[in-house]
């Protein structure tokens, strides 16, 4: 499978299962409404588990895939196939949670409630605070995406232990930006929400866009350059 398939793949998992999630928890009238941030850091950490699963090998995140670029692990030519894939797969993923939840977006009055299915929201809005919240978060995921890759584990179990360490990011530290940590998790979904026919959806905050985006590639190419500085 090329990489761009996988990527694809990938991403789109990642996104119907956490993108999901969020409806499953915010829109009005379904089944888990307001069941909490736990059901979404727990929902969020196995989507990336299924991904990893689904597509092993791949990253299913431009800000990983970039780093591993700069750190010269990755050859650059494969970046652009690989990030389209990326987000193409995230576009997809975020169209099917759409219609999976067709019925409850008329029935869901707040509209950040619709925005969140989609894409990140900072708790409080300070655009410098919330860039170096994803950074210093992103940095976290990429020297432990390292650290687990340095282990010896068991075949599958591999994904479950970065399923693992994705629910303790958004337990511990997704609070202040809701942990975009992946610029295709944010920007495919928040490109489709404007294309998408959804009631009463409102704006789709794109002054606030390029943090989720820029906050965690720099935050991967920290985090990579501190472990591979230390180990």
């Amino acid at each position: 499978m090329s990489p761009f398939l996988s990527e694809l793949i990938g991403a789109m998992i990642l996104i119907i299962f956490g993108g999901g999630v969020c409806a499953a928890v915010t829109l009005h009238k379904s089944k888990s409404q307001s069941s909490g941030w736990i059901v979404i850091a727990v929902g969020w950490g196995l989507a990336v588990g299924m991904a990893a699963l689904a597509a092993p090998g791949t990253a299913f995140n431009p800000a990983l895939t970039i780093a591993n670029a700069v750190a010269g692990t990755l050859d650059w030519a494969l970046v652009p196939g690989i990030v389209a894939g990326q987000m193409l797969g995230a576009i997809i993923g975020a169209a099917i949670v759409w219609l999976i939840y067709l019925p409850h977006w008329a029935i869901t009055e707040d509209k950040a409630s619709k925005l969140g299915v989609f894409c990140t929201a900072p708790a409080v809005m300070d655009y410098g605070k919330n860039f170096l919240s994803e950074m210093l978060v992103t940095a976290v995921l990429a020297f432990m995406c390292l650290a687990i890759g340095a282990n010896k584990l068991a075949d599958g179990l591999g994904p479950m232990v970065t399923a693992a360490m994705i629910t303790a990011i958004g337990c511990s530290l997704g609070g202040p930006t809701g942990y975009s940590i992946n610029p295709c998790r944010d920007l495919g979904p928040r490109i489709v929400r404007a294309i998408l026919p959804i009631a009463g959806k409102g704006g789709n905050d794109w002054g606030y866009s390029w943090v989720p985006v820029f906050g965690p590639i720099a935050g991967a190419i920290l985090g990579t350059f501190l472990y591979m500085g230390l180990f």
